[in-house]
């Protein structure tokens, strides 16, 4: 999932701790919340953990990693992902297809939503309607275009009103059992479903899907506890009813709301807080010692990019490209922007995703002066202003670009390079719409860790950059459709070959995280993608 600042966003999904910031919105009352059951309140054994304002608590409606961290606590997905990578059974029971086109999901049977409606596969297929249905306009509308009869939810005429609400692809066979039907092949579908985009929702969600939002009915180990106070706080506490494989350890969490990571930080230092998964870069070498074991750096599954325009003429030679790559200095602007805590990257995907490959670029990513200004003269060189984009989310993205800015002066003698710096709300809107005249930085959270999840939505058929591959897209399609993850990752190795020998898009960096805890809590486990919550204790 791209976003604007993740200080994978996510995932995605499924991505660990920055993602965008927050919308408000007025909070209304959940009439069934009252049925929501548990233990601990105020009360028992709590502790607190630092957050941004989520956006939404719908988790079909949003792709921000603040909303994904409360409602990994709130809710059970069909599957989770393992630290290998691979899908592992959570709600679900099975997932299986003989021809990776027609899907069965077996859903584990006794589980209950925390106003104790069971939990069935009709909830599956209720939730994933209503994400799907184009006049809801929820975020992660897009992640079910691939389900058969999602056209018919979402009609390319403006203004038209879908025929049906229900998409055609999902069949309600038994109380515990869906079946899926996909347009097409798709090898990596058991791992999507560990996104929370794939939640299922109670019966009593659909009464007033926009008080439901800002108290979420879920069927996870957590329960919410009173009402989400905007911009100040949200409370969990245990389910007592929760049947499934990750029972709290705790009786309650605080989730306290904080408008900058680096007073979130100051709050842990003092022990105002118990548990915050970003610690600031800047601060990294600090809280490592401060910390010592309770310091926990986690690889990221989000990478930052530089893109190119291609669809302008200035940009359309790959040896341009590959010049600017190799005329930057990945490793100088990691240690000076980010106190050394990233790494630099030679690969489209990060090492945690299955089919990483640690020297994939070669030498295009390579920092070599010499031989960038030799590649760049060989290209015709550039001529004109070279406008430079990106958001003003987070200061370091104006730092790192200001060092790339530096770089390929000195490097390649571009004289006239000059900033676009763009307002958040405005940055993926100019991108999207193809309004840039010049490199801009682009990154994206994980959503789920497969390469498809990288290279086929930001390389594959309506890319950013206007860059077209009959070569890559074909590559993507058969890797889709092979047998299973194994089968699929040389043929995403080769799509991969192909976006780096053209280079329309060049790596930069691969995030890593730094969380840090007090000494309260154990049981501290986070991985790529959120902290589980689930196993902390109070001591």
């Amino acid at each position: 999932m791209t976003v604007l600042n993740k200080a994978r966003g996510a995932t995605v999904l499924l991505a660990a701790a920055l993602a965008l910031s927050a919308c408000g919105g007025s909070s209304g009352d959940q009439g069934a919340q009252g049925g929501q059951g548990g233990q601990g309140g105020n009360g028992g054994k709590q502790f607190s953990v630092a957050l941004n304002e989520p956006d939404h608590l719908t988790p079909g409606n949003t792709s921000s990693s603040y909303s994904i961290t409360v409602l990994q606590a709130l809710f059970d997905t069909l599957v989770v992902i393992d630290s290998g990578g691979q899908p592992q059974m959570r709600a679900a029971e099975s997932v299986t297809s003989q021809d990776q086109k027609t899907w069965t999901i077996d859903i584990k049977p006794g589980q209950k939503f925390h106003n104790s409606e069971p939990v069935t596969a009709e909830s599956f297929a209720d939730a994933w309607n209503a994400v799907a249905y184009g006049p809801n306009a929820w975020t992660n509308n897009y992640y079910f275009t691939n389900i058969e009869g999602y056209a018919d939810l979402n009609p390319e005429a403006e203004g038209a009103k879908p025929a049906t609400d229900k998409m055609s692809g999902l069949k309600v066979l038994g109380p515990n059992t869906l079946e899926v039907h996909l347009t097409e092949p798709f090898s990596q579908f058991p791992i999507t479903l560990a996104y929370t985009g794939f939640a299922p929702m109670p019966k009593a969600a659909f009464t007033d899907l926009k008080a439901y939002d800002q108290a979420p009915i879920g069927n996870g180990p957590f329960a919410l506890d009173g009402a989400w106070a905007h911009n100040r706080q949200i409370k969990v506490k245990k389910f007592a009813g929760y049947a499934g494989a990750r029972p709290a350890k705790s009786d309650a969490v605080q989730f306290k709301i904080y408008a900058s990571r680096d007073t979130a930080y100051t709050d842990l230092r003092a022990g105002n807080v118990d548990l915050l998964q970003t610690i600031p870069p800047a601060s990294s070498a600090e809280a490592r010692k401060l910390l010592g074991d309770r310091y926990v750096p986690t690889a990221s599954g989000t990478m930052d990019y530089l893109g190119f325009p291609v669809f302008d003429k200035r940009f359309q030679k790959p040896e341009l490209r590959k010049a600017i790559s190799m005329a930057i200095d990945r490793q100088a602007i990691v240690d000076a922007v980010y106190n050394g805590a990233f790494k630099p990257m030679s690969s489209l995907v990060p090492p945690l995703v299955p089919g990483y490959r640690e020297t994939a670029c070669g030498e295009a990513c390579v920092y070599d002066p010499a031989k960038a200004k030799a590649l760049y003269d060989q290209a015709g060189g550039f001529t004109g202003t070279l406008n430079l984009y990106f958001s003003n989310a987070d200061p370091s993205y104006e730092q790192w670009m200001q060092a790339v800015a530096n770089q390929l002066k000195e490097n390649l003698g571009i004289a006239g390079i000059q900033f676009r710096k763009i307002p958040a709300a405005d940055y993926l809107s100019t991108l999207r719409e193809k309004k840039e005249d010049g490199p801009y930085r682009n990154n994206w959270v994980m959503d789920y860790p497969s390469p498809q999840n990288y290279l086929q939505n930001m390389w594959g058929e309506g890319n950013r950059m206007g860059w077209q591959s009959k070569e890559f897209n074909d590559l993507i399609a058969k890797a889709n459709a092979a047998s299973g993850m194994e089968a699929s990752i040389p043929l995403y190795q080769q799509a991969e070959d192909v976006a780096l020998r053209e280079m329309p898009m060049i790596p930069l960096w691969n995030w890593q995280d730094q969380a840090g805890y007090s000494g309260k809590i154990d049981g501290v486990k986070i991985d790529a993608y959120s902290p589980n919550l689930d196993t902390i204790t109070v001591k």
